[in-house]
């Protein structure tokens, strides 16, 4: 693949991006590629990028108005919410979803609660696919919600899977006393191949999440089963982990099954 190159030349942090001679949109594509791991200051992508300062200004406040990208305050610029959506759009259209679907089904049926499907999306989380419990009380995530990666059991194990780069940077956001407390859930959720959570995200939910892994060791997905915490309880983890985990497995099964 080779580098994007405007009239400035290479850019020296940028090289998975790829070079279509189209000069605007690889230059935005760029800035993209710059701040997908976490926000950036404008010097910073003026640096990342090797562009000017001043076709960079152009660039950012473009995107920024096209909600390409946001400011992050004092951190400088994140990627924007308008790419949330559309992430969520071409995620309903993967096969990832059709292919997880049964296993869902059969999860919410065992557990009695609803299921869920996250995949990463930068630093938030976004719901595939999902099925709700059959109880009158219960919780509903809808598909394309959009949801911190740093609170809640699904956010964890995206997290604990994750490049061990790309984790730091993420965390790295947070104040110290919950970077430190989040770091050792991580270690946790490693140790025992699942994670739980109550009330983090949302108070009275409780959650227990486990990775979907391809043929390796990548992360593709989380599976997660969730409810009222009061119902759950703070020993769901032990409880629903093993069902959790089938789902899980069952997912993995069906995206390598021939045909």
């Amino acid at each position: 693949m080779s580098v994007a190159q405007g009239s400035e030349g290479s850019p020296p942090g940028a090289g998975r991006v790829a070079d279509t001679g189209v000069g605007v949109l690889d230059r935005a594509m760029i800035v993209l590629d710059v701040v997908e791991r976490g926000a950036r200051t404008f010097t910073q992508i003026v640096e990342a990028t090797g562009f000017t300062r001043s076709t960079t200004h152009r660039l950012v406040k473009a995107m920024e108005e096209h909600c390409l990208l946001s400011s992050a305050g004092g951190r400088g610029y994140r990627l924007g919410p308008r790419l949330l959506g559309l992430a969520a759009a071409a995620m309903r259209d993967l096969p990832l979803r059709d292919l997880a679907h049964p296993a869902l089904e059969r999860l919410a049926r065992a557990t009695v609660e609803s299921a869920q499907l996250y995949v990463r999306d930068g630093d938030r989380r976004v719901c595939i696919d999902a099925v709700e419990s059959t109880s009158e009380l219960r919780t509903i995530v809808t598909v394309g919600a959009s949801l911190p990666l740093t609170k809640g059991s699904a956010g964890k194990v995206l997290l604990t899977w994750a490049d061990e780069r790309d984790r730091d940077g993420v965390l790295s956001a947070l104040p110290p006393a919950e970077r430190a407390a989040l770091e050792r859930q991580i270690a946790v959720t490693r140790r025992r191949g699942w994670a739980a959570s109550v009330g983090e995200r949302e108070a009275g939910v409780a959650s227990v999440s486990a990775p979907v892994f391809d043929g390796g060791d990548t992360l593709l997905a989380a599976v997660s089963v969730s409810g009222p915490a009061n119902r759950i309880g703070t020993a769901g983890g032990t409880r629903y982990a093993p069902a959790v985990l089938a789902a899980a497995a069952e997912v993995r099964e069906a995206l390598h099954r021939p045909g």
